[in-house]
């Protein structure tokens, strides 16, 4: 079973093929400095042909659903509908923060992956690997980075005697010091090549859920935002 899965959550968007057997195919990121359907297709076009692959070869199409980019989540889901429309094949929704810790699986503190969620807040949520996958010990939410790190150390005071916690994501790297203030050195930061979500890693969790049959029905996808977007907000009076 091949993947093709698709990441737009943040400016640092790709594409990832996987297969059930070989593992990662190929992997495309890209530095979106407008909006991510200028070069989605581009990119995926590319990322077929090195791999001697046709769209026809692929069997499922996963996408990182959220929380993120308003604009690059819509983006990234209207693209897989299409593709599942136009070809019959099923599709994954992947919860992006989930799939971002998955950039250091068996790691033994607390994973902390955040993404700038504009005015001042973030999009975060809190991991612990347990055995073979991460649990999640505190849900995605939008929040500052105060109040963020005040529930990280009220509901995970017992974890964090014996533990860190890492923090990875461009809301890691806009409130480091703010972070470091107030956690001190139980707060540690993921090397810069970590510090972004992966499409392989959306692919790699997209083919476990394929092979368990969790399927989404596209016509009723829509992005995982937890709060409005600013034109539903402005809509809305």
């Amino acid at each position: 079973m091949k993947v093709l899965a698709i990441e737009t959550s943040t400016m640092l968007g790709g594409i990832a093929i996987s297969d059930e057997s070989a593992g990662l195919i190929a992997e495309v990121r890209l530095n979106v400095k407008s909006t991510h359907s200028e070069r989605l297709m581009t990119g995926i076009d590319h990322l077929l042909k090195q791999s001697s692959l046709t769209i026809h070869d692929v069997d499922v199409f996963a996408v990182a659903a959220g929380p993120g980019s308003f604009t690059g989540l819509r983006i990234g889901l209207s693209t897989v509908k299409g593709f599942s429309f136009a070809s019959g094949k099923p599709v994954v929704s992947v919860p992006t923060l989930e799939a971002f810790a998955w950039n250091v699986p068996y790691c033994r503190h607390l994973v902390c992956t955040m993404l700038d969620a504009r005015k001042k807040e973030v999009y975060a949520a809190v991991f612990q690997w347990e055995e073979d996958n991460f649990s999640r010990v505190i849900r995605e939410i939008s929040i500052k980075v105060d109040r963020l790190i005040g529930k990280i150390r009220s509901e995970l005071s017992e974890r964090l005697s014996d533990k860190k916690i890492l923090f990875m994501g461009e809301g890691a790297l806009l409130y480091r010091e703010e972070i470091s203030g107030i956690m001190g050195d139980k707060a540690l930061f993921a090397p810069s090549a970590k510090m972004v979500p992966s499409p392989a890693n959306v692919a790699q969790l997209g083919l476990k859920k394929a092979l368990k049959g969790d399927y989404a029905e596209p016509a009723g996808l829509t992005p995982f935002y937890i709060r409005r977007s600013e034109a539903e907000l402005k809509s809305n009076g």
